[in-house]
């Protein structure tokens, strides 16, 4: 293996070049909430199916999730900066053709292109941190990711629903995906001159067996669990499923192959082996079930108490609130508690979910719980999620070289999708199962009581795991160590 080329100080630019950096970490996320809202409209203008609307979400997510460690590697190979801009361009145009879409499967296709080159664009942000920021400014980075990231995921809705009232010069709901445009020229405009290039030293050309591999075994993974309870699990998503652990043998085989004959992989098999980077992943798999909360919270307000969408949206604001100033005091807590913020956030998120079930039990079936302890127990959650993210993310990207930093970023982003699409499927599942068919309020709050509980149990084990790696102190550091001189 081989390391990026030491420099004696800092990048004396590494706070604006990570500044221009995080629009790639904010508009992918920003633009698969922002499309929820606008889906009545689109519908109403294209004559899209119900299938068709769930096909604008779900390609999107599904190619976003199985190209992104092809993004990250591209980014070590051939410079993050210019994936960087790459990806920010090839999303532009994307974002152009879904706002002049014509048909649902114009849109659609928009929507294709736009999961792809978002995972070019996306892990660059964080394989950059490893790469021009001390270690004394990684937490301050890694926090600033966290917040940018909450941020995109908070405002997303709201903004897509600001938009499309405003109507502006006419474009109802095209204008949340026209508005990419101008983002994208000013930050090309500006941050080309800014950006000096990272990336691992005598680049190679990308490994195309093992990416074509990859994307075909994520892609047997994340389509059926994206696609099959919508469409009754139909009997290939239960071959897709099966095949995906065959896939993903053949697929490190091939790695393995290839690292042995002194090529480069897509995933090399010696930095995938770095002591406790296993559990780490596992912990951000484990992390991400509280995607299904999202879901599950809209459905629990609307169909068991009756509330509005938009004052649905609303109660989320307290859970957004915190997850913007949990990542922003990440840098005090690893102060005060080094290796174990992560099991402190997690452990927190798990307390939180473990109140709401409380008062969502110890309230009357069909009446709202008392807006003070819930918006108290919303923050709670919100607060452990960015307080736990930037940890994790070191707890990951710290374990290996910096000119790995692209591919295993990739292998984090990826996972933290997976586990997207694993908690809708199985926690989501869990709740359907219990609900049944019918919009009954007591077997909504009963169904929804559940689910959150398991999603506790998810955090809570993470959270022990998390305590097994903050007992080993400077495992990460000796980690990266290994890999570079592998």
């Amino acid at each position: 293996m081989h390391q990026d080329t030491a420099t004696p100080l800092p990048e004396p630019r590494r706070w604006a070049m990570f500044a221009v950096l995080l629009v790639g970490s904010f508009l992918p996320p920003l633009d698969f909430f922002i499309v929820n809202v606008a889906l009545p409209s689109i519908q109403h203008e294209l004559g899209a199916s119900s299938s068709a609307e769930q096909l604008v979400i779900s390609s999107y997510a599904a190619l976003y999730a199985v190209t992104l460690i092809t993004g990250g590697r591209l980014g070590d190979l051939f410079g993050r900066g210019r994936m960087f801009f790459v990806g920010l361009v090839g999303f532009a145009a994307a974002s152009l053709l879904c706002g002049l879409a014509w048909s649902p499967w114009a849109l659609i296709a928009g929507r294709a292109l736009q999961g792809v080159t978002a995972a070019i664009m996306a892990p660059q942000a964080l394989a950059s941190v490893q790469a021009i920021f001390p270690e004394a400014e990684k937490p301050r980075a890694l926090g600033l990711y966290g917040a940018v990231f909450g941020l995109a995921s908070v405002i997303g809705q709201a903004l897509g629903g600001i938009l499309i009232s405003l109507d502006l010069f006419g474009m109802g709901w095209r204008a949340i995906f026209l508005v990419n445009l101008p983002v994208a020229f000013l930050v090309v405009v500006f941050g080309i001159p800014l950006l000096k290039e990272t990336r691992a030293p005598r680049a190679s050309r990308l490994d195309p067996g093992g990416t074509l591999l990859s994307i075909v075994t994520l892609g047997a993974l994340i389509v059926p669990l994206i696609e099959g309870r919508e469409a009754g699990w139909p009997w290939w998503s239960w071959l897709s499923l099966a095949a995906a652990p065959l896939l993903a043998w053949f697929f490190w085989r091939h790695e393995g192959r290839l690292a042995r004959a002194g090529g480069w992989p897509l995933l090399d098999p010696a930095a995938l082996r770095a002591p406790g980077l296993g559990r780490a992943l596992v912990i951000a798999l484990l992390f991400y079930t509280i995607a299904a909360f999202f879901l599950l919270f809209s459905v629990y307000l609307q169909n068991a108490l009756g509330v509005s969408a938009l004052d649905a949206g609303l109660v989320f604001l307290p859970l957004g609130i915190g997850y913007l100033l949990g990542p922003l005091t990440t840098p005090f807590g690893r102060r005060l508690f080094g290796d174990w913020v992560n099991p402190i956030g997690m452990g927190t998120l798990a307390a939180g979910f473990l109140g709401l079930a409380w008062l969502v039990t110890t309230t009357p079936t069909g009446v709202a719980p008392p807006s003070v302890p819930l918006a108290a127990i919303l923050f709670v959650i919100g607060f452990g999620q960015g307080l736990s993210l930037p940890p994790l993310m070191r707890m990951i990207t710290g374990r290996v070289a910096p000119a790995f930093s692209g591919m295993i970023a990739g292998v984090a982003s990826s996972t933290l999708q997976v586990s997207t699409a694993l908690s809708v499927a199985l926690i989501g599942g869990i709740f359907y199962t219990i609900r049944g068919v019918h919009d009954d309020p007591a077997l909504t709050t009963h169904a929804f009581t559940v689910a959150i509980l398991c999603i506790a149990a998810c955090l809570a084990v993470g959270a022990v795991l998390g305590m097994t790696l903050a007992w080993q102190p400077g495992a990460a550091a000796a980690a990266a160590r290994r890999t570079s001189d592998a």
